[in-house]
């Protein structure tokens, strides 16, 4: 989506225009670590145009739709220091034709890239959730490794495709009704389920609290130095592109959590969503640390309601 963001700078307003949106973020930070990109989205309208120009000269490669109505956009204020939503548009449902176009070009962008992310569209219903299921079917099927940063029908269509990786956050666990609350024990027990439901690894953001990563059975802890925050959006889909680069120069899933972590904690530094800077990145990823826990190490984490309901338990 095309974004529009009014500063302050000594009492004047300052615009900002950029591409803006989950993938985009993405494939911003993508960029920044030095990974060769493809964004594959419909672009429509005035919005559309301005988009796809945006977008591909932050140097990602744009493989692109033309739609028949308008693509996305807000105009937010921050001159007060917290953003302030002075206009926003989500953007058109995508036709049947602009559906299949696009699922066609991504399958082709996916399989030379051989790692993919699927994110969400700004429209909640702009792409239906059954298109999610059959890319990730069909990406897993070429031998393609699938990221997915999804919530509500599109995560459960996803796990149904059986996807490399799940990445949420915690408050998205307890929306989707896996866990009752952001309680250690019963997210541990969500991301189990998720495992079950078709990921073969779940990474979980907590906010200030350490993340968690549940890969081939096994639960870690990832510990980071908590930065200064201006702007906290945007993190999430830092981390999300630091495991994915990571994975695709064939590294493990640990280390992809270690350099996204490490660049969703500089991200929280800038005002801009999805930036960073590589070289720090990597510095900082050397103070992040991945603590393995055990059952007894999960048991120590558990409110007391938490461990006297698994006491309970048969």
């Amino acid at each position: 989506m095309l974004t529009v963001t009014v500063e302050d700078l000594e009492g004047n307003a300052d615009i900002h225009v950029h591409a803006g949106g989950q993938g985009v973020w993405q494939a911003r930070m993508l960029t920044a670590l030095g990974a060769s990109v493809t964004i594959c989205a419909v672009f429509a309208g005035e919005t559309g145009l301005v988009l796809r120009h945006l977008i591909a000269d932050e140097g990602i490669k744009v493989v692109s739709v033309s739609g028949e109505g308008s693509s996305g956009a807000y105009l937010h204020d921050r001159r007060g220091g917290e953003r302030k939503v002075l206009a926003e548009s989500a953007g058109h449902k995508l036709t049947r034709h602009e559906l299949d176009e696009l699922y066609g070009l991504t399958l082709q962008a996916g399989m030379q890239a051989g790692t993919v992310i699927l994110s969400g569209a700004v429209e909640e219903d702009a792409v239906p959730p059954d298109m999610y299921r059959r890319l990730t079917a069909d990406l897993g099927a070429a031998g393609c490794t699938v990221v997915a940063d999804l919530t509500g029908e599109r995560l459960d269509a996803v796990l149904a495709g059986k996807p490399a990786v799940i990445k949420m956050a915690d408050n998205e666990i307890v929306s989707s009704g896996r866990a009752a609350a952001s309680e250690t024990g019963q997210i541990i027990e969500a991301m189990h389920t998720l495992a079950r439901e078709g990921a073969s690894a779940v990474i979980v953001t907590r906010a200030h609290l350490p993340s968690l990563v549940l890969s081939k059975g096994a639960l870690s802890e990832i510990h980071v130095p908590e930065m200064q925050a201006v702007d906290t959006s945007g993190a999430g889909d830092s981390l999300t592109a630091g495991v994915a680069a990571v994975l695709a120069e064939h590294g493990t899933l640990l280390d992809g959590v270690v350099l996204g972590t490490a660049a969703g904690a500089q991200n929280v530094t800038r005002h801009g969503l999805g930036t960073g800077e590589a070289a720090v990145i990597r510095q900082f990823a050397g103070l992040v640390k991945i603590v393995p826990l055990d059952g007894e190490e999960t048991a120590q984490q558990m409110s007391p309601d938490e461990l006297a309901r698994k006491v309970r338990e048969p």
